[in-house]
């Protein structure tokens, strides 16, 4: 359904259907794509700036030598559900479960996904697993204090409520399985009449390669906690030495599944960037194959890595030269999806918008956080480093600077699409601007302090190391500034912005080719793909 075509029917936006129920209850009921994405969005926000006020009680401890603010203990406990909220319940699903959910439908032409049931049922179990981890925060045992990766023995030990934070990473795990087999299925069954996997628009590609991740690496993890809960419980002697376990083992397992799993992170804030830059570019993707298939590459050898995260575990030298060579050859796809957004952007007519500009800085951060990491996938730069600042500083880079960054970026891309409003763009620049100082001076000491020996997850540090923590916590306040600017102006665009048209960014894919916001079911009748999705002539 064109924007022409709206007169000729009874239009009705998802947003203002009610269905069966009212309320309320018309959302946390409603099994259509797009209120469910609606709905990941506003708990994804939420959890979000509780995982950032526990971060700037952090900066404040970490603002002078000794204690601050708080006790060693709390400290702890603070960046343990710090962490997990960040990663489980806000990084991981984030992109996916948000722009996933509300545009890989309308991407490739379908009117919802194929179990739109099973998606509803996704979301509750998200909620149901994030209730549990926010709540471990307050049990009378006191909130876990592990870090986010529950590391064995000590985890099996502390009197800390580790219990209920590992079912809740456990919990969280199935909402990421079932969440990505729906989409693999609405991929392959509900393409489209004329397209092909090779005419799909590339954030469906990035889709497909994380769903693929989602659905072959968290059962590990969700193993490896239930593990970890059972020695606990029951004293099995899994991990702990004393009960002639290996704490190596959890180790292993832990990062068979968490470094694929930063690819679930990043490969669709890749696929964000690629729908970004050619739009305000108005050229073709350049190379959209080895973008594609880069996607499937990132995925499939990001599988094979995990073992750089242990160089200092006792691993044997042939183990480090392996893994660490397999590290160097993952940054390869990276390294072609970069070359071919920087050549699409050449020559092209640059337009200079909200949505570009994180785009770009996106770039610019992620190819920091990789090159980074490709100093900590050399064996003797990483014993140097591991579990300093340093790692603190590429890990941020990469995930909040890469996914973040790209989060924000598809925000106010797609906004305008979503609620059929426009934002403030010049207050949306003033925003951008502040964020990206306020992250570099947040982030970047921490790479200087690595150098210098900081220890990561300490409460307490010796002088030398004041300045670099002073300016990273002056960043941390800037950086808080920006994002309460930057929601600040989406909320009041939703709510008070001019009418948005079908197309206001001159896109090609099929979600600008419908009005603003969609109906219920997408389109009015299925779209017949003959075209590249970024043909701009």
């Amino acid at each position: 359904m064109t924007h022409n075509t709206v007169d000729k029917i009874e239009y009705v936006s998802f947003l203002e259907h009610k269905g069966k129920y009212k309320g309320l209850f018309s959302w946390i009921f409603a099994t259509d794509h797009k209120r469910i994405a609606l709905l990941y969005l506003y708990a994804i926000a939420t959890f979000f700036f509780v995982g950032a006020i526990l971060g700037l009680l952090m900066r404040l401890e970490l603002i002078a030598p000794g204690e601050t603010i708080m006790k060693p203990q709390t400290y702890n406990g603070i960046f343990t559900v710090h962490g997990i909220i960040m990663i489980f319940m806000v990084v991981i699903p984030g992109l996916s479960a948000v722009f996933g959910n509300f545009f890989l439908p309308i991407l490739i032409g379908a009117k919802d996904v194929a179990f739109p049931k099973l998606n509803l049922f996704s979301w509750w179990v998200f909620i149901f697993g994030s209730v549990l981890a926010v709540a471990s925060q307050f049990m009378k045992d006191g909130p876990p204090d592990t870090g986010w990766t529950f590391y064995a023995p000590y985890s099996t030990a502390t009197g800390t409520n580790v219990i209920m934070a590992t079912t809740a990473a456990f919990v969280l795990g199935f909402s990421s399985i079932l969440t990505g087999l729906n989409f693999l299925v609405t991929i392959h069954q509900m393409r489209a009449p004329g397209m092909k996997f090779f005419n799909m628009p590339l954030f469906p590609w990035a889709i497909y390669a994380t769903a693929w991740i989602q659905l072959l690496a968290t059962p590990i993890i969700g193993i490896t906690l239930l593990m970890l809960i059972a020695e606990r419980l029951f004293g099995i002697g899994f991990f702990d030495p004393n009960l002639g376990g290996d704490p190596i083992l959890f180790q292993h397992l832990f990062w068979i599944y968490s470094h694929p799993a930063v690819y679930v992170m990043i490969l669709p804030a890749m696929g964000v960037i690629t729908e970004i830059i050619p739009t305000f570019c108005q050229r073709r993707v350049y190379g959209y194959k080895a973008i594609a298939l880069s996607s499937v590459a990132i995925a499939g050898v990001g599988f094979l890595v995990w073992g750089h995260h242990m160089y200092t575990s006792g691993m044997s030298n042939q183990a480090r030269w392996f893994f660490s060579l397999l590290t160097f050859v993952v940054a390869v796809p990276s390294a072609i999806k970069v070359f071919n957004w920087l050549s699409t952007m050449y020559k092209g007519s640059i337009d200079l918008k909200p949505p570009f500009l994180y785009a770009v800085s996106f770039i610019f951060l992620f190819i920091i956080g990789g090159t980074t990491g490709l100093l900590l996938g050399s064996v003797a730069t990483n014993v140097q480093v591991h579990d300093t600042a340093f790692i603190v500083a590429h890990f941020h880079y990469i995930i909040f600077g890469g996914m973040g960054f790209a989060f924000f970026a598809a925000i106010h891309y797609w906004l305008p699409k979503m609620y059929g409003k426009m934002y403030n763009f010049k207050r949306a620049n003033i925003a951008w601007a502040i964020i990206f100082v306020g992250f570099n001076l947040l982030y970047f000491p921490q790479f200087i302090l690595g150098f210098q020996g900081m220890p990561r997850r300490y409460f307490d540090y010796l002088p030398q190391f004041q300045t670099g923590e002073v300016i990273s916590s002056i960043g941390g306040f800037i950086l808080v500034s920006g994002l309460i600017l930057m929601v600040y102006n989406l909320v009041m665009g939703v709510r008070k912005g001019e009418p948005s048209p079908a197309n206001p960014w001159n896109g090609s894919t099929l979600e600008w080719q419908i009005p603003s916001p969609p109906s219920i079911e997408n389109f009015d009748e299925a779209p017949v793909i003959k075209k590249n999705p970024y043909d701009y002539n």
